[in-house]
C-alpha cells in the first residue's frame, strides 16, 4: 500500500482529524486536518495516492481541525480564532491536472470563530459546530441545504460546553421521537439528549451521568438507534485500567440507563468510536484502531475480532 509522511502533504510534524469521500464518478479522497490547513488526498489507487492540495486555514494556524461532507462539499472548521467554517466544493478535485495545488475556500461561514468539531446531519441538511465561542460552547445550527450559504439557525446553550456529538433523525425503539432531529452531546462530564428538531426552540430530554467520569470525549449510536457507546478520554490514565467503552440503553430516552461497559485488551486511551452494521471501530491513542463485534450487545457481550 502507498503512504505519505505529514511533510509531504501540507504538514509539519502534526496533524489530526480525518474524512472521507467518495465523489459521483467513484473516485474515492481522504482529507486530512493540518496545522494550518486541510489537505486533499486521492486514494482511488490505494497503492499510489495523489496529493492533490491543500485548502489554507481561514486565520490562524491551529493544532486541532476538523472536516465533515455534505452534498460534495467539506466543511471545515478549527480551534483557530476567527476562523469560522469554511465550505469548499469537492468535485473540484476531479479537474486536478497537475498536482498538489494550493486551493482557496467556495464559501465561509463566520456565526462562530473557533469550534472544536462539525458535525452534519445528511438527512436534515444541517451542520453542528461544537465547542464554538457561541451558545456557551453547546451546538451552533446552521442550515446547510445550499453548501455554498450557509446560514445561523440558531442553538442550544442550556447545556454549556459540547467536546462533540452526534445528530440524527432518530428511527428507534422510543416511539415519542420517531421522525424527531436528535442531538446527543458528549459534554465533559456527561452526555446532553436534546431534541432540536425545531431549531427555534430545541428542547432538552435528558442528561446522563455514569461512574469513574473524567472527560465525556464521544460516542456513537448503534444502527438501530437502541445503544450509545461513549469513550471517557482520559479514564484509563487516572483510574490505570484498561480501555473502557461505557454502553448506555436508549430504549426510553427521556430514561437512559446503562446497560454495561466493556474492558478492552490493552490499557490505551480511547479517542473516537463508531459503528458501521455490527462492527464498533474505535481509534486509540497507541494501540490503533480495534475492530469490535457489538452483535451481541443486548447481552452485554462485546469481542474484539481485529486490530
Amino acid at each position: 500500500m502507498g503512504e505519505f509522511i505529514l511533510p509531504e502533504v501540507g504538514g509539519e510534524v502534526s496533524g489530526n482529524g480525518g474524512w472521507e469521500w467518495e465523489g459521483p464518478d467513484g473516485r474515492e479522497y481522504v482529507f486530512y486536518g493540518m496545522a494550518y490547513g486541510a489537505s486533499f488526498i486521492e486514494i482511488t489507487g490505494p497503492v499510489n495516492p495523489i496529493y492533490m492540495g491543500i485548502l489554507e486555514t481561514h486565520s490562524f494556524n491551529s493544532l486541532w481541525r476538523d472536516i465533515k461532507v455534505y452534498e460534495n462539499h467539506a466543511f471545515i472548521v478549527s480551534e483557530a480564532a476567527e476562523h469560522g467554517m469554511q465550505v469548499f466544493d469537492l468535485t473540484r478535485l476531479r479537474d486536478v491536472a497537475n498536482p498538489p495545488l494550493d486551493f482557496t475556500e467556495d464559501a465561509h461561514y463566520s456565526g462562530f470563530g473557533n469550534a472544536h468539531n462539525v458535525v452534519i446531519n445528511e438527512n436534515s441538511g444541517y451542520a453542528y459546530g461544537v465547542g464554538t465561542s457561541t451558545y456557551n460552547g453547546g451546538p451552533h445550527f446552521v442550515d446547510i441545504s445550499n453548501p455554498l450559504n450557509p446560514t445561523a439557525a440558531g442553538g442550544f446553550s442550556t447545556d454549556s460546553y459540547s467536546h462533540d456529538g452526534q445528530v440524527i433523525t432518530y428511527n428507534g425503539p422510543d416511539t415519542d421521537y420517531i421522525g424527531k432531529e436528535i442531538y446527543i452531546g458528549s459534554n465533559t462530564s456527561f452526555i446532553s439528549i436534546v431534541d432540536i428538531t425545531d431549531k427555534s426552540n430545541p428542547q432538552s430530554i435528558a442528561n446522563v451521568t455514569y461512574s469513574n467520569t473524567v472527560y465525556t470525549h464521544q460516542g456513537w449510536f448503534t444502527e438501530d438507534h437502541r445503544y450509545f457507546i461513549l469513550g471517557d478520554e482520559i479514564d484509563e490514565i487516572n483510574f490505570g485500567f484498561n480501555t473502557r467503552s461505557i454502553v448506555f440503553d436508549f430504549e426510553d430516552l427521556d430514561n437512559p440507563q446503562l446497560h454495561f461497559e466493556y474492558d478492552g485488551p490493552t490499557a490505551a486511551t480511547d479517542h473516537n468510536g463508531y459503528v458501521k452494521d455490527n462492527v464498533y471501530y474505535l481509534a486509540n491513542y497507541t494501540a490503533g484502531i480495534r475492530m469490535i463485534d457489538i452483535s451481541n450487545i443486548e447481552n452485554q457481550n462485546f469481542e474484539e475480532v481485529g486490530f
